[in-house]
Formats: structure tokens, C-alpha cells, sequence
């Protein structure tokens, strides 16, 4: 088990959104990281007004365990406001970021932590993408107008497994409701200057759940979203 020399404390963040089939076993997860590190550890759970028990399995685990937090929308607000509320939320050193449907193995954050010690930042890129034909085209058109706009140099803009030192996180200010937030939280640390390193991560199927933040209103959303960033940070 690697362990960065700069690890003292960690907050592990995923939005959620009508995944009661997922959360109790993300949860699972995200406490066994932080219990295995032998760190200061939070876990924070945003439910974005789901409809179904995602929010009363995650209490019930909170009440449990009080390293775990429940935040909670009232109603829908999107995947982008749900994850800002939950970076906002965060109070530890390093703050790790995932979603809520199971589609990656938290044991995988050591990849993370093998270079977080040398930059800001490290960004996962998902190897072999196990979504339909659709979404990994929808995400490679996406990736690469990101790319060209604010010209970063990350190959999978999208990929909710990042690890942010908690400082380069602080002063921004993020505005995206919807699937912009990945390209937004990179374009302005880019700004910023800081070290952004990637690696590659293993990428499962969904198993349970449905994938919202890809309906087709949200990403017209987004789009528009994207411009509007673009004149802010040029």
C-alpha cells in the first residue's frame, strides 16, 4: 500500500443522485480507504434531491459513523452543483472525488497517491470505458472540445476519480450546475498554474441505477455553460 509522504488527512467526496442500490456499498468503500490509510478521514455524501432512499441509507450511516456526512439538496439542483456542494463541504488536507454508481474500485485512490507528492492535482483517465457506444462518443467529442478550448492537456476531462490538494481548491470559484464542473475545476486550476498530473484507472460496468447527468437537457445545458466559461477565464 503506497502512502504519499504528504498525507496527513482526507476527504472523500461523491455526489448522488437516486442510487440507493449503490450508496451503502460506496460508503463501504470510501470508509475502508480512509480506515486502511490510518489517516483523518471524512466522507461526505451530497444527495441531489433523489427521489428514492438514497438519502436515508446514507443517514443511517452517518448516525453509525459519525466520520461520515450526509449533505443534502432539497430538490434536483445537478451533478455540477452537487459536487460543488460537497468540495465546499470538504475540511481535510487532500480531497478525493467519485461518483456515486460503483464504476470504479476506491482501492484504486494508491494510483492517485503515487504522484500526488510531486503537483496539485492528479486526475484519473478511465481505461477500457465500460459505458455504451454512445456515452464513450458523446465523451471523446466532449474530451477533445474541452481540450482545444482551454487547452488542456488531460485525455479524459471527465473522469470522476481526481485527488485535489485542498488549498488549490479554496479561492475558486465554481459556477457549473451540470456536467461543465470537471472542465471548470480543471481549466481554473490551469490558470492558477498548478501541477496537474494523470493515470490511468480501471473502469467497471454499472450494476445497478441509471446514469442521469447524461440526459440530453443537461448536456445542452452544459454546452452553453462551456462558452459562458470561456469568456470568464480568457
Amino acid at each position: 500500500m503506497f502512502r504519499p509522504r504528504s498525507l496527513n488527512s482526507l476527504t472523500l467526496v461523491f455526489p448522488c443522485y437516486n442510487e440507493e442500490a449503490n450508496v451503502g456499498r460506496m460508503i463501504e468503500q470510501a470508509v475502508g480507504v480512509g480506515e486502511g490509510y490510518g489517516v483523518d478521514y471524512e466522507v461526505i455524501v451530497v444527495d441531489d434531491g433523489s427521489a428514492d432512499r438514497t438519502a436515508q441509507i446514507a443517514r443511517s450511516a452517518a448516525d453509525a459513523n459519525p466520520r461520515i456526512r450526509l449533505v443534502r439538496h432539497e430538490r434536483n439542483q445537478g451533478y455540477g452543483a452537487a459536487l460543488r456542494t460537497g468540495l465546499r463541504a470538504a475540511t481535510k488536507d487532500f480531497v478525493f472525488l467519485t461518483d456515486g454508481d460503483n464504476q470504479f474500485q476506491l482501492t484504486d485512490i494508491e494510483k492517485l497517491f503515487s504522484k500526488i507528492d510531486g503537483c496539485d492535482a492528479v486526475v484519473g483517465y478511465r481505461i477500457s470505458r465500460q459505458d455504451k457506444a454512445h456515452r464513450r462518443f458523446n465523451g471523446a467529442v466532449w474530451t477533445r472540445t474541452v481540450r482545444l478550448i482551454f487547452g488542456l492537456q488531460v485525455r479524459d476531462i471527465d473522469c470522476a476519480f481526481k485527488l485535489f490538494r485542498r488549498r488549490c481548491l479554496q479561492d475558486l470559484q465554481l459556477e457549473s450546475e451540470q456536467l461543465l464542473i470537471h472542465a471548470e475545476i480543471l481549466a481554473r486550476l490551469k490558470k492558477k498554474r498548478c501541477r496537474i498530473e494523470e493515470i490511468g484507472i480501471p473502469h467497471y460496468p454499472r450494476t445497478a441505477g441509471q446514469a442521469s447527468a447524461t440526459a440530453l437537457p443537461k448536456v445542452i445545458k452544459s454546452v452553453g455553460e462551456l462558452f459562458r466559461l470561456y469568456w470568464r477565464i480568457r
